[in-house]
């Protein structure tokens, strides 16, 4: 491998593969260069479509000395035995979510790559999005005091899933808080640090049997409940999401699964005021109420507190999902490609956070199906 390029092969090719390798071979350094996989249709256009040659077998493809990096982008359930394949072959390894259906795996999986010196990382890019950073910042910053309440609500469609769907198979996907939740776990995490699962339900659907609902309270440090909730049961076109964190003095809210915009309903003084356009550099912020004299002098949760204004804080109006969408995959990947350069190097996301992301998971999915 040149300190310039990092020849790269892909397992499997749907529809989101193809649109993580538009964004993947937009990196400095990575050159698209073998295609392997069972969807055969995508597969060639896909290999025609980078100029990566003949679509082979994963054997093949595995088997080849001139790749140096491997893009798992199969269902869940072939995570780990491809993954752990392209590792034994020399290969450094980036898979989709999640890094695999258990944590045993996941942990043998990382074992591997740490005794070869390899990357094994899963997609996890949602630390990349600037709101994740700012979202950090206002939580350790407590401007808005200490963090009591959050949760995360999932509308997803499931309009293009048949029912014969390899989603709906649990020996497959791993159920909805593996293949999906991950996601939104490592998010938090990484706002409140180690997170524990106190409680977990699903919802079968009537007739066919499959698990379409779920939800689970996480505790973060001594007063931090969360609540996740996956429901897969929507038209396209009313696929929604929506995260919420709750302040003692307000709350923060961010829509999209990748979000693109951020509001804040706040009662601050004029310092925090101050200290929320620093965190939210270019943001729109109306006040709705102002207080004088006497009237600033309020209590909440037991303490004193002075109010000089209530506020509506909006930040990224007019983002495009899409657009930022593929800047977070870019920037995984330049992230990853940089400590493969150099192993000095800290990344953002690490095999660690597709660990951790994942035993959150399967704890949800544990306690959801014993629950009655």
């Amino acid at each position: 491998m040149s300190e310039q390029t990092i020849r790269t092969g892909v397992i499997g090719c749907g529809n989101f593969a193809l649109f993580a390798l538009q964004q993947f071979s937009q990196v400095r350094g990575i050159e698209l260069a073998g295609m392997s996989g069972t969807h055969r249709e995508a597969a060639y256009a896909a290999a025609q479509r980078f100029a990566m040659g003949e679509v082979q077998e994963v054997d093949e493809m595995l088997g080849r000395a001139d790749l140096d990096l491997v893009y798992v982008a199969t269902p869940p359930f072939l995570h780990y035995p491809q993954a752990m394949q392209a590792l034994e072959s020399g290969k450094h390894v980036i898979c989709e979510k999640p890094l695999a259906l258990t944590v045993q795996q996941a942990d043998e999986m990382l074992a591997l790559a740490r005794d070869r010196d390899l990357l094994a990382v899963a997609d996890l890019m949602q630390r990349y999005n600037p709101l994740f950073e700012m979202v950090g910042e206002l939580v350790e910053s407590e401007v808005l005091g200490q963090p009591l309440h959050g949760y995360f609500e999932n509308y997803a469609a499931d309009e293009g899933l048949r029912t014969d769907h390899w989603f709906w198979d649990r020996q497959k996907s791993g159920g909805i808080f593996v293949e999906h939740g991950v996601h939104f776990f490592d998010m938090f995490e990484g706002w409140f640090g180690e997170g524990r699962v106190e409680s977990a339900q699903r919802s079968i659907r009537p007739q066919s049997g499959v698990e379409d609902q779920v939800q689970c309270a996480v505790q973060y440090g001594d007063t931090m409940l969360v609540n996740f909730y996956h429901g897969f049961h929507q038209p396209g076109r009313m696929d929604r999401q929506e995260l919420r964190i709750v302040f003692e003095r307000g709350s923060l809210t961010l829509e999209g699964w990748i979000p693109t915009l951020a509001r804040v309903h706040a009662a601050v003084d004029e310092g925090q005021t101050r200290k929320l356009c620093q965190i939210f550099p270019d943001a729109t912020i109306d006040a709705t109420e102002i207080y004088v004299g006497k009237d600033r002098t309020c209590r909440g949760r037991g303490k004193e507190l002075d109010i000089y204004q209530k506020i509506d804080l909006t930040w990224g109006q007019g983002l495009n999902k899409m657009k930022r969408y593929g800047e977070l995959l870019r920037e995984f990947m330049r992230d990853q490609v940089s400590w493969i350069h150099d192993r000095s190097y800290q990344r953002r996301v690490t095999g660690e956070n597709g660990l951790k992301s994942l035993r959150i998971a399967c704890r949800a999915d544990s306690l959801a199906r014993t629950h009655r």
